[in-house]
């Protein structure tokens, strides 16, 4: 279990396993980590809730930064030289350490998911999976990017580094 202020409650289902050992030198987003291979693994008995998880190409992992300790309300992203607002940032630093990927399913044998493109780190818990439905998660027609439209790094080559220790 997971806890936070006010009996508020998680409880991590599995874990993802990566190849990325620490923070320091992981892909910043899943584009990054494209067609790097992770295993999820999911306790053994919520096996049954991977049932028809197999049709689908991609899905979202929800997931527990669990290395990350405090944060700012205004911070500088990997992908820009200006302090941003935390919320308009993926930064992994925030008041509930929450992260979502949206990875490629590649196969499920019994309760572990091989997955690629992960960029989380080894032995982060894992709080919940939901298909990527793109009919659901795409937005219609061309959306504001808001300060990344302007930015200049490149999230493909990107890699963590200690800004955000």
């Amino acid at each position: 279990m997971t806890g936070s202020e006010n009996g508020f409650m998680l409880r991590s289902i599995g874990v993802i396993h990566t190849p990325h050992p620490t923070r320091e030198g992981a892909p910043i987003q899943p584009t990054g980590a494209r067609g790097v291979r992770g295993q999820v693994v999911i306790d053994p008995d919520l096996r049954d809730g991977l049932d028809d998880l197999d049709g689908f190409s991609h899905i979202v992992l929800i997931y527990r930064l669990h290395l990350s300790r405090g944060y700012d309300l205004r911070v500088k992203p990997f992908l820009d030289t200006v302090k941003r607002g935390l919320f308009a940032t993926r930064a992994p630093r925030r008041p509930n350490p929450i992260g979502i990927s949206v990875v490629r399913l590649i196969s499920i044998e019994n309760n572990v998911l091989v997955v690629e493109d992960v960029d989380m780190v080894d032995g982060t818990p894992l709080l919940d999976i939901k298909p990527y439905m793109p009919d659901f998660d795409i937005p219609e027609g061309k959306t504001s990017t808001g300060w990344y439209e302007r930015s200049q790094g490149d999230p493909q080559r990107m890699k963590a580094d200690g800004r955000f220790l």
